[in-house]
């Protein structure tokens, strides 16, 4: 993953349209296939998997077809706590210190 961090979003196209491929090749699907079962065009799936644009709907239905749902989750992963409700909540008093008394002056 590090080594997409400085890629441009058309190579991250690219990446993704191989990835793409990788997994519908290693399900045993060839395109006409996929493209049937996703509901899209074989000219569709050939351009999102060979990173030359593609809608969103494209890629959710070839996952969908490619039995890959998980992929949404690891492309958006459902987010369990909210960090500005962290920051919103009151903080919890740490253990107070003990304060020192002056020393008795005198008698």
């Amino acid at each position: 993953m590090s080594e997409l961090i400085f890629n441009t979003p058309e190579e991250l196209q690219i990446v993704l349209g191989e990835r793409l491929r990788r997994l519908r090749l290693n399900r045993n699907f060839d395109q006409c296939t996929t493209a049937e079962k996703a509901g899209i065009s074989e000219k569709a799936l050939r351009n999102l998997e060979s990173g030359r644009g593609s809608t969103v709907a494209t890629l959710l239905r070839v996952l969908k077809a490619l039995e890959y749902l998980q992929g949404i989750d690891m492309l958006a992963p459902e987010i369990s706590v909210n960090p500005l409700d962290l920051l919103r909540q009151a903080k919890v008093q740490q253990r107070a210190r003990r304060t020192t008394k002056p020393p008795k002056v005198g008698p």
